[in-house]
């Protein structure tokens, strides 16, 4: 074949992965054969587990040549390279092996996920074929259910029952002999025999509206006669005040008065009510009255309006919160304080009367979440008091009204209940605010009928009318009895500290007409101050001071003997006598603890009283025990033995006409006055 014409072309092959390409020249020469290579379609031909074994030996025969190629090169002969490079040369065979797999199974892939992509969309088309069916069956029941349900406007109106309208409508309109067989022609008769019926009312109807507005007319007319009477009758009430007053029959004041009491809580109506019958039945001189805002205790009752406001409104309002600084924890403690010791807007006012014009005012408060009442006094004399430094408690609204009953101090509450309240809002105890509340004493919650039975708790005290009448008459005496004692320490103070013991007439006779003792001081005195003198302990050790109590320094003089006295003087007084205790300064320092003639003045003081009341009430004790205290002193004084060592007179000469000096063992010293003989005698 050494000719060209013999020899053949060697045809050119182009591999595409899809349709035949045009060349980059754009033109393919006529007389070369072209093949055109598609690996698409040979993987149609290709069986994919076939290729999948293909691609094991691959692996395995390159595993192979390199584990050879590795140990060629680990011997390190000279020839050895060319078996090397022979082993390489397969290794870029079988990589291209490998490469020609790979883009066959990406091929494959390919085709897999079209054909999923179309089968997907079929699926989805029918899926959206079935969901128009569904809707389409969907909307048709709803059609046929609603025309099963359908309802005439005739099944609503309630129509005579059958037999009464074949019984009552005339046969013009119920036609028997047609509508019995037919119910449809029935039905119709019947609405016509409602419609008749329905405008006979309509009639009838009309007739009533028109008596209707002639009642009212009359009405308005008889309203407007009413409303021309009511002047009429304000100015006849009014022109008859000056006669409710000069008969003491105010039926005005009265009438307003029970008009408010109505709005009252159960407490304080109680009180007013009882109060107010005592007042009427018993003591002219007592006064009760109501006072407060009407409106405020009316809106306590009214329930809160609903709220119905726009959309607009809601939103503002939620950014005006929103911008506002949220309260602190002690703000709403506080807050939460003043809602818990809220009292009703409201009180009842008491004013009793005494005969010299003086007078105790008492205003009375609930306290709404505690259920409790309180208290707070004031009292108004008719000339002005004179105002002693010691007599600075004695009228004060602390202290006026302090342990009315034994142990009744006002500074706790009595409700049990309000101690859970107090530890929810952080209050230690009510003492710390009766200045503004007022103090809730015992007699007074039962004066407003409430009871707080310490064991047997009740879940809700409720005010009892019997409870309060029961106390009233006992407590407005135990009042006016305190209010006329103060009063008379209050004078009786005002002359002490200046020096000087008022005894009154009827009480001369209990006292020599010379007392040569004085007194030098009258002072008040801390009750810590009295705890801490050495010679009373034997009164705090016993019980007898407390701090409630009243306590005052006595300091009674005779030449150079001077007797110091601490007096206790107990809210009870008079019916409490006072509590002396003596300490004498005259060579050297004498108490009942070291000498029996000091506690023998102490007893003539205190254990003595019952004769130094005087005449009823006794208001005159603690002046007396003052003055009988001076006596003592001068006969303890003119009685003691003169110092014959000492040259001059005697320093206190006796000056008191005594039986005996000094009797006994203890030496006692005559302290007993005899009237009227005018000696001192033992007793």
């Amino acid at each position: 074949m050494s000719s060209d014409s013999s020899k053949k072309r060697k045809p050119k092959v182009i591999r595409t992965d899809g349709a035949p390409q045009e060349s980059k020249r754009g033109r393919v020469d006529p007389d070369q054969d072209v093949k055109y290579y598609s690996e698409e379609a040979e993987v149609e031909l290709r069986d994919p587990s076939k290729d999948y074994e293909l691609y094991k030996q691959t692996c395995q025969e390159l595993q192979r040549l390199m584990a050879e190629i590795q140990d060629l090169k680990s011997k390190g002969s000279k020839d050895s390279a060319a078996a090397i490079e022979e082993r390489r040369i397969q290794s870029c065979m079988y990589f291209m092996t490998l490469k020609k797999l790979n883009r066959l199974a990406h091929i494959r892939l390919k085709k897999g996920r079209d054909q999923t992509h179309e089968a997907k969309q079929k699926v989805d088309a029918y899926h959206l074929q079935l969901q128009n069916l569904l809707y389409e069956v969907m909307h048709l029941q709803k059609e046929i259910t609603k025309c099963l349900e359908f309802k005439s406007k005739h099944e609503e109106i309630e129509l005579v029952s059958v037999d009464e309208f074949y019984k009552e409508a005339p046969p013009e309109i119920s036609k028997p002999n047609i509508t019995l067989n037919e119910p449809h022609q029935q039905t119709l008769a019947r609405l016509d025999w409602e419609l008749e019926q329905r405008k006979r009312l309509a009639e009838k109807y009309k007739e009533c509206l028109a008596s209707k507005e002639k009642i009212l007319k009359e009405i308005e007319v008889k309203r407007e006669y009413l409303s021309s009477l009511q002047p009429r009758l304000n100015s006849i009430m009014q022109a008859s005040l000056p006669v409710q007053e000069y008969l003491f029959m105010p039926f005005d004041q009265a009438h307003k008065q029970s008009e408010t009491a109505r709005h009252l809580p159960p407490p304080l109506y109680v009180l007013f009510v009882q109060a107010n019958a005592y007042g009427q039945a018993c003591d002219q001189k007592l006064a009760v009255a109501i006072d407060g805002s009407v409106e405020d205790a009316k809106a306590l009752y009214k329930p809160p309006e609903d709220s119905q406001d726009d959309e607009s409104d809601s939103d503002a309002e939620e950014e005006q919160t929103t911008k506002r600084r949220r309260p602190t924890l002690g703000v709403q403690l506080d807050d939460k304080r003043k809602e818990m010791l809220k009292r009703h807007p409201l009180s009842v006012t008491i004013d009793l009367k005494c005969k010299d014009d003086s007078e105790l005012h008492l205003v009375f408060y609930y306290l709404l979440n505690l259920n409790v009442l309180t208290v707070k006094s004031r009292v108004s004399t008719a000339a002005e008091l004179s105002s002693p430094v010691s007599a600075g408690d004695l009228l004060s609204p602390g202290c006026l009204l302090s342990c009315l009953y034994p142990g009744d101090h006002g500074k706790r509450t009595p409700n049990p209940a309000n101690q859970f309240q107090f530890d929810k809002v952080g209050i230690l105890s009510l003492s710390d605010y009766v200045a503004d509340l007022g103090h809730p004493y015992v007699w007074v919650q039962k004066l407003g009928g409430l009871h707080f039975p310490k064991d047997q708790p009740q879940h809700t005290v409720t005010a009892e009318s019997s409870l309060s009448a029961s106390h009233m008459e006992l407590t407005m005496k135990l009042l006016r009895t305190r209010l006329q004692s103060r009063l008379a320490l209050h004078k009786q103070f005002a002359s002490l500290e200046h020096g000087v013991v008022p005894v009154s007439s009827e009480c001369q006779q209990l006292f020599p007409s010379k007392v040569v003792a004085r007194l030098a001081k009258w002072a008040a005195l801390p009750y810590e101050d009295y705890l801490e003198l050495h010679y009373t302990k034997d009164v705090v050790e016993a019980g007898l001071a407390e701090d409630t109590h009243l306590y005052y320094t006595v300091l009674v003089e005779r030449g150079t003997a001077k007797l110091q006295a601490a007096v206790a003087l107990n809210p009870g007084y008079s019916s409490m006598p006072p509590v002396f205790s003596l300490c004498l300064s005259w060579k050297g320092e004498r108490t009942g603890s070291n000498d029996d003639n000091i506690r023998a003045m102490e007893s003539e003081v205190n254990v003595r009283y019952r004769e130094l009341c005087g005449p009823r009430p006794g208001y005159q004790l603690l002046t007396n025990q003052l003055q009988r205290l001076c006596v003592v002193l001068d006969v303890y004084l003119e009685t003691e033995c003169h110092d014959t060592s000492v040259e001059g007179p005697k320093e206190f000469p006796q000056e008191k006409m005594c039986l005996r000096l000094a009797r006994g063992p203890s030496r006692m010293k005559p302290f007993k006055y005899n009237h009227p003989q005018g000696f001192f005698s033992h007793r």
